[in-house]
């Protein structure tokens, strides 16, 4: 994976904003979208980041709201001018993060949520230190399978193809300063958005089995 572009830009991007972000990452099929959903209900005023990625969009997903679609030439042309923060490949398709869906909202004071695979969010480690890392884990690699086949949006060598990658992203889980085991979805949002607010200063933090604070990193 090569890194994003190098410039001013991202030596402001590692210092202190006012806003704060939260970036939630895991396998796919974990329930990342599921749980960040629930995330957004339960604190209305956080903002979600809109990825950019080069695959086509499914069913009744729309440009700018999902994701900002886009084909090879225009990704490269953001990368060349470094307008991502973070930009990985995965499963055969591009995504990246937007230097324009975080910095100014960060600067502005808000709290920002972006859900963007372990690539990614080894990239904002280093560019955005002082944001949040959450990594969702599924109960076990049986559970995974099954959720992702449940999905219905994925062929048996794509489903190969994301547990053969998940395998790994499983190892990195303690990298991450906090981690939450989806083994319920309620539980799970409860937990997330309680990490949430005592991040955000709202209450108390509240520490459990499956959430467990560490260094952030």
């Amino acid at each position: 994976m090569s890194s994003s572009v190098t410039s001013s830009r991202d030596n402001a991007a590692a210092g202190s904003r006012p806003g704060r972000l939260f970036v939630i990452t895991g396998p796919s099929g974990v329930g990342k979208g599921t749980l960040i959903a629930r995330l957004l209900e339960e604190v209305p005023d956080l903002e979600l980041s809109v990825s950019a990625t080069t695959r086509g969009p499914r069913g009744s997903e729309r440009d700018g709201l999902h994701y900002h679609f886009m084909d090879d030439a225009e990704f490269d042309g953001h990368v060349r001018a470094g307008d991502f923060i973070e930009h990985a490949a995965y499963s055969s398709h591009r995504y990246g993060t937007l230097r324009s869906e975080v910095e100014p909202r960060l600067d502005r004071g808000a709290s920002v949520v972006l859900e963007i695979e372990l690539q990614g969010a080894r990239q904002i480690r280093e560019t955005l230190p002082d944001a949040v890392q959450v990594f969702i884990a599924p109960p076990s690699p049986d559970d995974l399978r099954r959720r992702l086949e449940g999905r219905g949006t994925d062929s048996a060598q794509q489903i190969a193809s994301r547990l053969a990658v998940a395998e790994g992203e499983l190892g990195a889980r303690e990298e991450f300063g906090h981690v939450i085991i989806n083994d319920d979805a309620d539980r799970a949002a409860r937990e997330l958005v309680e990490l949430v607010r005592s991040r955000r200063g709202e209450t108390p933090q509240v520490q459990s089995p499956s959430a467990r604070p560490q260094e952030d990193s």
